[in-house]
């Protein structure tokens, strides 16, 4: 991987089709960020992660895996390179720490595992700031719910953005994460 590349990671679950709205959102995000030349790094399976390797690859983008050794899945067919990792936490952390920024969609836990490492990384000031998007209508209600009922507070809330769009989400991606450079 070159230190100069600009990679954004996608997260979201696996059991979507085709037919669904985050996969189409995904593939269309894939699709976006790889017109503007960014790589796409996934967990490298399939519903959401297959939908924005898709999208990425058919605009010609290079498209990350990072898989586990302990899954007997086989990683989805758009990746143009595949990184093995023995550990869950391993997985994560390759997730995590080359990209300029991160957009989530739709999922389930290990969504909300992926999603609640980065946001508390970015709190935390363990790794620097960078956008955390969360694309779809589903995630408004989630936060509200995490700040009813658990202890996140606005200033929390505030290293999130919301988009409702693939186009919006990359909008978020590109404005800024050029002003952090």
């Amino acid at each position: 991987m070159n230190e100069q590349e600009k990679i954004v990671t996608i997260f979201g679950g696996s059991r979507c089709t085709e037919a669904s709205e985050e996969y189409q959102q995904a593939r269309r995000v894939g699709e976006l960020l790889a017109e503007a030349g960014y790589t796409i790094c996934t967990g490298g399976y399939l519903g959401v992660m297959e939908a924005a390797s898709r999208g990425a690859r058919e605009r010609g983008g290079r498209v990350l895996g990072i898989v586990m050794n302990q899954f007997r899945a086989e990683p989805n067919r758009f990746l143009t390179e595949k990184v093995a990792t023995e550990h869950f936490y391993e997985r994560l952390q390759r997730l995590i720490t080359r990209s300029v920024g991160f957009i989530a969609v739709r999922g389930g836990m290990g969504t909300v595992t992926e999603l609640s490492l980065v946001w508390n990384k970015l709190q935390t000031g363990v790794i620097e700031p960078r956008p955390l998007v969360l694309l779809g209508d589903c995630w408004q209600p989630v936060v509200k719910a995490w700040q009813d009922n658990l202890v996140v507070s606005q200033a929390d809330v505030a290293w999130l953005d919301f988009a409702r769009t693939a186009e919006d989400a990359v909008g978020i991606i590109q404005n800024k994460a050029e002003k952090i450079k």
